[in-house]
């Protein structure tokens, strides 16, 4: 284990400032700041940061999916987020979690252990904040259901609240769509994947077909349609530029990366990485009608339009869809899945909720399916869910993400939700940080096409 102490912790500053390489304001957050690594029974690392002037809340970070093999310990999401809060005093604490991939078994223990190794060098704290991104927001979210004791209230950021069932579900339906209608013959696994090298290969194989089919008017639409399966937005990257609302061949285009960004990363890599803890394939499509599907779409209208200027018809490739060799579950991977990271909707402490409007990776989407839940177990009180208007995965701003701490700091204080609407939300970011955008806005996320939560039986029969 290592301290850093203040002073070492000012000297080192002072030296960097001579050198040019910390702004002042970086500066002002390291000075003062006692540092701790060290290690959990798990093999997992910590880290921790306690300003100074400890304000009395600590924030416990869960970092997003890791692929290995570098594993280091995160407590918070950047570095000038970082700073912002230990200027403010408060306590970062997080772990690596002792493995990487899908690793909430983990993950939730090496964070608990985490707040107890803190508790025990620094004393309780009087407020416990656990947050997260990604992946994180997952882990967050499952502490905060199944160990409310531990903590006051916790913030999930673009995260995956709709749980694992239902993300392996909506990850397979675009993969199904593309093979189907553009590779039918293409052997390639799309479940039940037995390596990494299995997944480069299929993976490698199916970007080749998108790739091709994107030089055809017909290929561009089926693209978009197995996109809009899984709610892929039309701007989802800060460098695209926003396409109009009509504009079906620039909102095509910004698809198509989006699409060949899945399939290295999520469709086959992850996912073999995944079945290989759950003990099998986790998600289906057997009994899926994929019309409907593309009804409940956020983008549908896009994919009708560029079928009709391609002179393809539509219903004929939804028929085809729902003709073709379906894929089933193990149930026994179905259930270790749905045991580790599906949600029952059990929120009793406050829960926050934030996502941006043009997330592919983990669509805005996932909100809906949150909200089913937690509507369904009867938690609508307290939980609250807020949207940025911007493109990309987890693309907040240090302000954006101040001012959801905040508002739900000002929850935990008065007992009940104020400030959540996207004005207040905006007032509370300039406040924290005019130096970064604010751009919270009012927005209702479309239904996720399959959703699956412990608080409807009936889901996944």
């Amino acid at each position: 284990m290592r301290t850093g102490t203040r002073g070492r912790t000012a000297f080192v500053t002072a030296v960097l400032l001579a050198a040019g390489v910390l702004p002042a304001s970086a500066a002002s957050a390291v000075a003062d700041v006692s540092h701790v690594d060290g290690r959990l029974p798990s093999g997992a690392t910590y880290v921790m940061d306690v300003p100074a002037d400890w304000n009395g809340t600590v924030l416990l970070f869960s970092h997003g999916y890791a692929t290995g093999p570098a594993n280091p310990a995160q407590n918070a999401p950047d570095e000038a987020t970082k700073n912002l809060l230990l200027e403010k005093g408060y306590a970062l604490v997080g772990s690596s979690y002792a493995t990487t991939g899908w690793a909430v078994t983990d993950a939730v223990p090496d964070q608990l252990a985490t707040l107890t190794a803190f508790t025990d060098r620094f004393g309780a704290a009087s407020r416990t904040v656990a947050w997260g991104r990604s992946y994180g927001g997952l882990v967050t979210t499952a502490i905060a259901e199944r160990h409310p004791e531990r903590i006051d209230g916790s913030l999930s950021l673009c995260g995956l609240v709709q749980g694992g069932v239902a993300n392996w579900n909506s990850t397979l339906d675009p993969v199904f769509a593309l093979r189907t209608l553009l590779a039918p013959d293409l052997d390639v696994p799309l479940v039940d994947i037995p390596d990494r090298a299995a997944a480069d290969d299929a993976a490698n194989a199916l970007t080749s077909v998108v790739d091709e089919a994107q030089s055809t008017a017909a290929g561009r639409a089926r693209i978009a349609l197995a996109a809009a399966l899984h709610n892929i937005p039309v701007w989802n990257q800060p460098s695209q530029p926003r396409p109009a609302a009509t504009d079906w061949d620039a909102q095509q285009a910004n698809q198509y990366e989006a699409v060949k960004g899945l399939l290295k990363v999520a469709a086959f890599h992850r996912r073999q990485e995944a079945e290989a803890r759950a003990g099998g394939n986790m998600s289906w499509n057997t009994g899926v009608d994929y019309a409907r599907l593309l009804g409940r779409s956020s983008v549908r209208k896009e994919v009708t339009e560029l079928y009709r200027k391609a002179g393809l018809p539509l219903r004929a490739d939804l028929a085809a869809l729902n003709r073709a060799p379906r894929v089933g579950a193990d149930p026994d991977a179905v259930a270790w899945m749905s045991r580790t990271s599906s949600f029952t909707g059990e929120l009793t402490k406050p829960q926050l909720s934030v996502h941006t409007v043009g997330d592919a990776l983990v669509p805005v989407q996932t909100e809906s399916a949150l909200r089913r839940a937690v509507s369904a177990a009867g938690s609508s009180a307290l939980l609250r869910q807020a949207y940025t208007d911007n493109a990309g995965h987890c693309t907040f701003s240090p302000a954006e993400q101040l001012a959801a701490l905040h508002t739900l700091e000002d929850r935990l204080t008065t007992g009940g939700w104020r400030g959540t609407d996207p004005a207040s939300l905006n007032s509370r970011a300039r406040a924290a940080d005019p130096s970064t955008p604010a751009r919270y806005v009012t927005y209702r996320p479309t239904p996720y096409p399959r959703p699956y939560d412990l608080a409807h039986p009936a889901d996944g029969r």
